[in-house]
């Protein structure tokens, strides 16, 4: 099919606001159709929660521990369009396991191999999980009551609660259903049992194997998109006021704003667009929560996440990031990212480090703020309102906090994916 011309279509001035992963998707999306782009970044570089730094000659992620591949072929396409798979990046398998209290160690997902319980709790879980199958529960309202209900007490109160609990800091029976779209395997009893009797492991799965770049981490990904952009660094877009149509963004006018910064903080950043101004209170109810991100040597191992449902710790996993690529690692050592999902002293994590197996030793650590939006059943409603309102007038919500969706790269990709194709066909022609 052949492709369309788009300098038959008029072209327009966006300011995009803030340059992590989804912002810099979006203006490069854009640039390539001919729109003139500006990004805005209140940091001094790219890559929002996808940031990498250096310590003692050791890639750290800041947050998390980024990877890529994708079920969305249109995304594959597009990343691949931007980066040279075969120079720059290495593929890997996924092996996660979990580690339970007592040190056993489990290969994930953990539904699947039973064989690795004793007898005792074997047994336990498959007459639970034959129970269920008799008599199916009745459709879950939480993230609680659907654990319990997928895949019975046992199970659940080993790991699904207690490592559930542990990363959004709550009860997790007040997180709504909403969260679970596309993000988690939804196996039903019978699909289990035949997992378990086929041997299935995590090579079969979706996302079972990811690509990573050879060096500088999720940090490459970023400065690779930033390439060519027009980036303006420690520049924070607050007060856009609206004039003559268009919208006046640090001095300089444009026909539309594209926003990822976080919702929470729309009233800064248009503090005279009045439509908003009903929302705020609910805009101020949505609750999220930080993450402090440890990096650590730890004892050399082969895997790439490790899951902690344990309570005798505050940490809910390991990421193996020094097992991603070996560049990442500062000769023969084996690092890796150590997360709590709240804010620690430096004091308090190394004594949290003796309590966690695979023997971590601290290297350096950093608080993000915001790194998990909570919704409940009321966010995609206020989000959709929020958008209704403000697209008519040029401003465009995309990304992780300004949709309030728990997007992982991918799907940041995927979000922009599809907010252009929505803006270009607002731009073509009637009749």
């Amino acid at each position: 099919m052949a492709s369309i011309n788009w300098s038959f279509y008029p072209m327009m001035k966006y300011a995009v606001i803030g340059a992590g992963v989804s912002g810099l998707s979006m203006a490069g999306m854009l640039l390539k159709k001919g729109h003139e782009v500006v990004v805005y970044e209140r940091g001094s570089r790219p890559g929002g929660l996808i940031k990498c730094t250096e310590v003692q000659g050791n890639l750290y992620h800041r947050v998390g521990g980024h990877v890529f591949n994708s079920r969305r072929q249109e995304v594959l396409d597009w990343f691949w369009s931007r980066f040279d798979r075969e120079r720059d990046f290495v593929s890997a398998r996924r092996r996660a396991v979990i580690s339970l209290e007592g040190g056993d160690v489990v290969d994930y997902p953990i539904e699947n191999h039973l064989d690795q319980f004793p007898e005792a709790v074997r047994s336990s879980i498959v007459h639970e999980l034959l129970e269920l199958y008799r008599n199916p529960p009745a459709e879950p309202r939480s993230l609680g009551e659907f654990f319990l209900n997928r895949f019975g007490k046992t199970l659940n109160n080993l790991y699904f609660t207690p490592y559930n609990n542990k990363v959004w800091r709550q009860d997790i029976s007040q997180i709504a259903m909403d969260w679970l779209e596309d993000k988690l395997p939804m196996p039903s009893v019978a699909e289990i049992l035949l997992n378990n009797i086929g041997h299935i492991n995590e090579s079969a799965m979706v996302h079972s194997s990811f690509f990573y770049a050879k060096n500088g981490g999720s940090q490459f990904l970023a400065d690779t998109l930033a390439r060519g952009l027009k980036v303006r660094y420690r520049q924070e877009a607050v007060n856009i006021l609206p004039k003559d149509g268009k919208w006046l963004v640090q001095g300089e006018l444009f026909d539309r704003v594209v926003f990822t910064g976080n919702v929470r903080q729309l009233g800064d950043c248009f503090p005279c667009v009045d439509e908003l101004r009903p929302f705020f209170p609910r805009i101020s109810e949505l609750r999220s929560h930080g993450t402090t991100s440890v990096l650590c040597r730890i004892s050399p191992n082969d895997y790439s996440w490790i899951y902690m449902p344990s309570p005798s710790h505050r940490s809910h996993r390991i990421i193996c990031t020094g097992n991603f690529s070996r560049n990442n690692n500062n000769g023969d050592i084996t690092t890796a990212t150590i997360e709590f999902s709240e804010q620690m002293t430096e004091g308090e994590i190394r004594r949290q480090l003796e309590l966690i197996p695979f023997s971590p030793v601290y290297l350096a650590h950093h608080w993000e703020e915001y790194t998990y939006p909570v919704q409940d059943a009321s966010s995609r409603t206020l989000i959709r309102e929020l958008k209704e309102r403000l697209e008519p007038k040029g401003i465009y919500l995309l990304g992780r906090f300004a949709e309030w969706e728990y997007y992982n790269m991918d799907a940041a990709i995927g979000a922009a994916l599809d907010l252009d194709k929505r803006l270009a066909a607002e731009q073509m022609p009637r009749g």
